[in-house]
């Protein structure tokens, strides 16, 4: 979908790409851990350290993180990126 947003977009100088988040520490990421932890009767915190465990960066995303490429994305520093999808999952991907 991406790729074919920006071969039509492309000629109206519209980059398009894709922000593929990971573990991201939000709200409702937090609350779902904290019902996980919960259903597995472990704390919060080990299910927290199991989680990023899986993760080669050994962390969640913070908001920030995710911020900060889409912040690239739309500067002029990215203005000849367009069609690509981004991971950004603190190396989930190269894991699973």
């Amino acid at each position: 979908m991406t790729r074919s947003a920006a071969v039509a977009l492309g000629p109206h100088h519209i980059n398009v790409n894709a922000v593929c988040t990971g573990p991201t520490r939000t709200n409702m990421a937090m609350m779902a851990l904290h019902a996980r932890a919960e259903r597995h009767n472990i704390s919060v915190d080990d299910m927290i350290q199991q989680r990023a465990a899986q993760l080669t960066t050994g962390r969640f995303n913070e908001p920030d993180d995710v911020a900060a490429l889409a912040v690239f994305l739309t500067s002029a520093d990215a203005d000849n990126i367009t069609g690509q999808a981004y991971n950004i999952d603190g190396g989930l991907v190269m894991v699973a």
